[in-house]
């Protein structure tokens, strides 16, 4: 049951992502209602059968006033592919520099990426050009909304009405 649930807020904006169970739970105590269900999916107890959720909506309104995509190893590992930015491995990997902190580089999401082992240890102190490495992509900040959308690593098409429809308001 790894599959997730979109859940918006009250204003049907996008909130984030749940479990499965959690939603169920959410709908079942009357905290949210169901807006879309999955085709084929049900969930069963033993007399009775429920549909499983694909997108919630809470009935009270939730204030955040900031959402950001947090910045951590997971996230940066997402937004890459979970793939070195420099040769394409997938196995071994550890967060670079691209402009190495001992010449002023800062921990940010445009000068972080992923990178093996290996080719972390051969950039060493340099940047990428002076070490003759090529990234495959520039290191980029995600919105909340595109880190949804894209990098939360499964995208229901029940889903897309309320990603698409909240980006434009941006």
């Amino acid at each position: 049951m790894g599959r997730k649930v979109l859940v918006l807020n009250q204003d049907y904006s996008a909130l984030g992502i749940c479990s499965v169970p959690k939603a169920f739970l959410l709908v079942y105590l009357n905290k949210a209602e169901l807006v879309a269900k999955s085709q084929g999916f049900v969930l069963r107890t033993v007399d009775v059968e429920y549909p499983s959720p694909t997108v919630i909506r809470l009935h009270r309104y939730i204030h955040l006033p900031y959402k950001g995509v947090m910045l951590n190893r997971q996230n940066i590992f997402k937004r890459d592919g979970n793939r070195c930015q420099y040769c394409g491995k997938h196995e071994d990997l550890t967060l670079d520099h691209v402009l190495p902190k001992s010449r002023g580089g800062k921990t940010n999401w445009d000068n972080l990426i992923t990178a093996c082992k290996r080719c972390n240890s051969q950039k060493g102190d340099l940047t990428p050009e002076e070490a003759g490495m090529k990234l495959y992509q520039k290191p980029f900040k995600p919105s909340f909304l595109v880190f949804l959308r894209d990098f939360s690593g499964s995208l229901e098409e029940t889903w897309v009405p309320f990603l698409a429809k909240r980006e434009k308001m941006y």
